[in-house]
């Protein structure tokens, strides 16, 4: 599989509802940094009641 953005070879893919989508290490990182920063992310945190202690 290949990257969503830049066609290089997928190091993650992610699959949800039958729909299977790949990135490259360097985007997968630039996505999870910017979920990171992100309310919806906050809120998962407090779900799952993680503590980064």
């Amino acid at each position: 599989m290949e990257c969503h953005y830049c066609g290089r070879t997928a190091d993650v893919t992610v699959e949800s509802d039958g729909v299977r989508v790949g990135l490259c290490e360097d985007h997968f990182k630039e996505r999870l940094e910017e979920l990171s920063e992100s309310a919806a992310f906050e809120d998962l945190q407090d779900e799952l009641d993680i503590d980064r202690a």
